[in-house]
């Protein structure tokens, strides 16, 4: 679970979704974002869930250069389901925000597309659609700020 993650993961549902609806786009992400899923926030089951779903994904690692993301699984940091990365309009509200288009780059997942947005200086809030309709899943990656 990352660190930075302990704050969203204590905040509600309506908090998360209006701190992602008030952030901008960002720049496109590089390297490893380490990820907290935020299933249930706010809740006393939010800390425990993310201990959880921690064990299995553990984040993502962008490649900027070639517009692309790996997610990293179990403690082994296994990569796998891939994902285009562009920015666009949100599904959401139609401002925008960075794309995690897993449409064309992984059988698995073919139905999913994630979209993000900067939080902080090296955090970024995600939201997940699953067949064009936002799920009640929220994730938080946060970057280790380069030297």
């Amino acid at each position: 679970m990352a660190s930075t993650a302990i704050a969203p993961l204590q905040m509600s549902v309506s908090e998360l979704d209006e701190l992602f609806a008030s952030s901008p786009a960002g720049p496109v992400p590089a390297g490893r974002g380490a990820g907290t899923a935020l299933a249930l926030p706010g809740s006393r089951w939010s800390a425990p869930l993310a201990r959880v779903t921690g064990a299995l994904w553990r984040g993502k690692v962008f490649n900027p250069i070639r517009h692309e993301l790996l997610n990293l699984l179990t403690p082994l940091d296994f990569r796998a389901f891939r994902a285009a990365v562009r920015e666009e309009p949100s599904l959401l509200d139609g401002r925008p925000c960075i794309v995690l288009d897993y449409s064309k780059t992984s059988i698995v997942a073919h139905w999913v597309r994630d979209e993000i947005r900067q939080v902080g200086p090296n955090d970024y809030l995600g939201i997940v659609f699953v067949r064009g309709r936002q799920v009640p899943l929220r994730f938080w990656l946060s970057f280790t700020p380069v030297a």
